[in-house]
């Protein structure tokens, strides 16, 4: 055997242990250039490859000379039997910084501990450990380069593989580099988009010849040739089929086409593992399921056999290796592993998973696995340990791991009744959260089986309502089902039970699609019944979203407590659902970051209905307040989740959203057409909410053509004129479309009645908009000097200022009337603004309105200040330079002794005299030297 020689030598004859490198040199250099890439500024590289092609040595090798060179190396390994333990890659991968950990900011560094098992405390966000983990190794990149190297990806568990699809991608301008490896084909839960593939194919035959050559000088011709024959260049099979190629084993050998490599392979370690004493395969069987190839664990496992003294024989014939210097125990290859557990007894194996659990007592999660694992018949106290892991797993966002922990929990169950519930939870996350309907319909059914009457569970019932809408999109029959279920179930309306404050929160939902009283009447039948009381959000959402313009004033305080808190909001269910209760109160805007994090976290694989929730969300914020691109953009990621993660349900809200942006910019037949789409689609399914949305952008569609006489009709068929109809919420959207299309139609009867309406409601209290739309609505039907005076003051008011569409149509319907009523200088002033307010929105019919309007006031507008620098005061350049050099709102707030959201206010009046819609066009304008005049 040949001594280990350095593999950068550029000599064609290079090993690392047993496995040759002859015909590597590509891969090699492939290796040094990504090596060399990490250094200076980061980089991430795929190695695939059949099993037993050398992926594990080419690591090593790149490990090798990352040491040489000074480069900090962090190991992991994927590992089958720990696949469905959250985090399990990323703790091994981590491990030997542990200490750098503890130099991280408090959050971070306590979701990372928390996350990896090193600390306790509330589970942690997926997208907090992600932004930990890579502030980790920037913090470690700045000391010397790092890399990153995780072998087996494809048995990696989901929650790291998202950490290390987070990392891959943000690794530019860091010292750092991640090389994964994985077979050819397999599926795993890395999103591979951001890594560069280097595909390690068997090798040709000079580079076998010369390796068997190099390796067995003495082997007959006629072997050889046989050898070479069996092992097609797999340097694996190259290295272990010479001994076998004779006596018995090489008759087996001699009919390949009837025996997989792989399966041979696997053959010939197992030889070697029967050889081994029983006390050392027994060890080598913990190891295996072990799988973090932690020392001390293992040694912990077997203290009262002597600890690890029996490892040596599997030492010595290079089955294993073991790391000194961070204590951590590898195979060879992964086929030993398998090997092992196919000797292996079936007790065998289970007195394995008991000791493993016995001294994993701190990791609730491995330990409930491992006991699950040795069980032989159903019980109970496991069952509840695993059900828990669920609750826990599913707090960090692994919505299948959380399933295939319910499910074992369930097979294990002792009752059917606990069988039945857990299946039906398990039925409801992934109905609820994301994945295929198939699946959670089979889990559904499953529920059903072991208990038949379990339709009233509200976890089964739950489930199927979710089903049923993204199936047929059922309201009415939904509905009908949640109902039934909440009303006949023994919960007793505690409100600490979570299957029933999750079905409150479904019927929540249905009763809004439905928009009418008796939709309504079930729901707070049972809010009224809960005890103590319903849950903070629970209840905010009850008086918030139903119908805002009679309660939703009373809900104001709680609304200002529960968001001054959303920062600290981690669990992504509460941040969706606190977003849905700020819908109609206009606190979008509170929720912007919140909403952001789970777009993130859904873009890195996490639920994709909190994804979708969080994108309906800021589509809505962003065309109030005029970033009309990023809600276009939004949208349309929005629908194709919806379109391919299996939400057709949910596709109509992103319709609605591009449809209002299309009418708003003047494409009158799209918004028409996705009008009524939305329109043919909700019909049917009596989504009486969807029919009603899609009034809305026919209302702007005519508003912004100028027939106003079809706005003022689809405006009317939201709530007629005089009232706000109760259970339709988003006919305050269109409170100021219906009153001027009246105004301007002649129905000043119907305006007027419609603005008394809304004195009447006091919608003005719900929010700086509705204060702005109720006070355009008097301005335009009222002669008297007192509702001009209360507009001019509310328009002079930043708060004002960030909803850009609304505050611009107020001041283009009011300028028009000022004109006409001889005060041009005045009306110039709302038209102007009016224009630029249109003009960052590329608000193409309305820009041309205001156009007439300032020629009809003699303005010249090829007078108008051309949007720039100039037309900014003092504090708006200073905040606009402070935001354009990357601070933040809060962080520019305390600079200037302001609050954020008078800094916010600043920034969206800034982006339309910059002729720019969003913070990432600063830089440019400002640094752009003005236009000629």
């Amino acid at each position: 055997m040949l001594d280990r020689v350095c593999l950068w030598s550029g000599q064609r004859e290079v090993r690392v242990g047993d496995i040759g490198f002859y015909g590597r040199d590509t891969e090699l250099e492939q290796l040094s250039t990504f090596l060399g890439q990490a250094g200076r500024g980061g980089a991430a590289r795929l190695l695939t490859g059949e099993p037993g092609v050398g992926k594990s040595s080419l690591m090593a090798a790149a490990a090798e000379r990352a040491i040489a060179e000074g480069v900090q190396v962090l190991r992991a390994s994927g590992s089958e039997f720990e696949a469905d333990v959250s985090y399990s890659a990323l703790n091994q991968l981590l491990l030997s910084v542990q200490g750098g950990i503890s130099r991280l900011p408090t959050g971070p560094r306590e979701a990372l501990e928390v996350a990896l098992g090193f600390g306790v405390g509330a589970a942690p966000d997926v997208l907090l450990v992600c932004n930990a983990t890579l502030l980790l190794v920037q913090s470690l990149a700045a000391e010397a380069p790092v890399v990153l190297l995780v072998d087996d990806v494809h048995w990696i568990d989901r929650a790291s593989a998202v950490v290390l699809g987070f990392v891959a991608r943000r690794l530019t301008g860091c010292r750092a580099g991640l090389l994964v490896s994985t077979r050819t084909g397999a599926a795993s839960y890395l999103d591979r988009h951001w890594l560069a593939e280097v595909v390690v194919a068997p090798l040709d035959e000079a580079a076998a010849e010369q390796l068997v050559a190099a390796t067995f000088p003495q082997l007959p011709s006629r072997i050889r040739r046989r050898l070479l024959d069996l092992a097609q260049g797999n340097p694996l099979a190259l290295m272990e089929l010479p001994s076998t190629l004779s006596g018995a084993v090489q008759r087996v050998a001699a009919q390949p086409e009837v025996v997989p490599l792989n399966d041979r392979l696997q053959a010939l370690f197992a030889a070697r593992i029967a050889e081994l004493p029983e006390p050392t395969r027994r060890l080598l069987l913990l190891a295996v399921y072990e799988g973090t190839g932690d020392v001390r664990v293992l040694h912990a496992a077997c203290a009262d056999r002597g600890g690890l003294a029996d490892l040596a024989p599997a030492e010595r014939t290079q089955l294993v290796y073991v790391d000194d210097a961070t204590a951590r125990i590898a195979f060879r290859h992964p086929l030993i592993r398998s090997a092992i557990v196919a000797m292996s007894t079936h007790e065998e194996r289970r007195t394995a998973h008991v000791a493993l659990a016995q001294v994993l007592v701190d990791d609730e999660e491995r330990r409930a696995w491992h006991l699950a694992a040795a069980a032989v018949a159903p019980d109970e106290g496991v069952a509840q340990l695993l059900e828990t892991a669920a609750h826990r797993v599913m707090l960090r966002g692994d919505v299948v791991a959380a399933i295939a922990t319910l499910v074992r929990a369930a097979e294990l169950s002792v009752t059917s009744a606990d069988r039945g519930r857990r299946l039906a939870e398990a039925a409801y996350i992934g109905a609820e959260a994301g994945g295929t309907t198939a699946d959670a319909r089979t889990l559904l059914a499953d529920a059903r089986r072991a208990v038949p009457d379990s339709t009233g569970s509200l976890h089964a019932a739950n489930a199927a309502a979710f089903l049923m809408l993204n199936g047929e999109g059922d309201v009415n029959t939904a509905h009908r089902l949640l109902v039934g279920a909440i009303e006949t179930g023994d919960h007793g309306y505690r409100a600490d039970d979570p299957a029933l404050i999750e079905a409150m929160h479904t019927l929540l939902l249905l009763s809004w699609y439905g928009s009418a009283p008796q939709y309504w009447e079930p729901f707070f039948r049972a809010l009224r019944r809960l005890r103590p009381e319903p849950p903070q959000i629970l209840a905010l959402a009850s008086r918030t979203f139903p119908d805002p313009v009679r309660t939703g004033v009373s809900a104001l305080a709680d609304a200002e407590t529960i968001l001054g808190a959303l920062a600290e909001e981690t669990d992504a269910t509460r941040v969706m659902r606190i977003g849905t209760a700020s819908v109609y109160l206009d606190r979008l805007g509170d929720v912007r970051e919140g909403s952001w994090r789970l777009v993130h976290q859904g873009r890195d694989g996490a639920a994709a209905r909190r994804h979708i929730g969080a994108l309906m969300h800021l589509c809505l914020d962003d065309f109030l307040i005029g970033r009309w691109d990023e809600a276009q953009e939004l949208a349309w990621e929005g629908q194709r989740i919806c379109d391919t993660g299996g939400f057709p349900f949910f596709s109509w809200y992103f319709w609605y959203n591009r449809a209002i942006v299309a009418a708003g910019r003047g494409h009158a037949d799209e918004a028409y057409k996705l009008a009524d789409e939305i329109t043919n689609w909700a019909h049917p399914r009596g989504v009486s909410a969807g029919v009603l949305f899609a009034h809305h952008p026919r209302t702007l569609a005519a508003a912004a053509a100028g027939d106003f006489d079809a706005a003022y009709v689809h405006a009317a068929a939201m709530s007629p004129p005089g009232t706000f109809a109760p259970y339709v919420p988003h006919c305050t959207w269109v409170a100021f479309d219906l009153v001027e299309a009246a105004v301007r139609t002649g129905r000043t009867v119907e305006a007027r009645a419609h603005v008394e309406a809304m004195r009447m409601a006091g919608v003005s209290r719900l929010s700086s908009r509705m204060a702005l739309i109720q006070a355009g609505a008097e301005a335009l039907v009222a002669d008297g000097l007192e509702p001009a005076e209360r507009l001019e003051q509310l328009l002079g008011d930043t708060a004002v200022d960030r909803w850009l569409f609304d505050a611009s149509r107020v001041r283009l319907a009011y300028g028009e009337k000022l004109r006409r009523a001889g005060r041009v200088t005045q009306a110039r002033v709302h038209l102007l603004a009016a224009r630029d307010g249109f003009a960052a929105m590329a608000a193409g019919l309305w820009l041309d309105r205001v156009h007439g309007e300032l020629r009809a006031a003699k303005h010249r507008l090829a007078d108008a200040p051309a949007p720039g620098v100039a037309a900014l005061t003092a504090q708006e350049a200073q905040i606009a330079q402070l935001a354009a050099s990357g601070l933040t709102n809060k962080e520019i707030a305390l600079r200037l002794f302001l609050s954020h959201r008078t800094v916010g206010a600043h920034l969206y009046r800034i982006f339309p005299k910059l002729g720019v819609t969003s913070r990432a066009g600063l830089r440019d304008a400002l640094s752009s030297p003005p236009d000629p005049q």
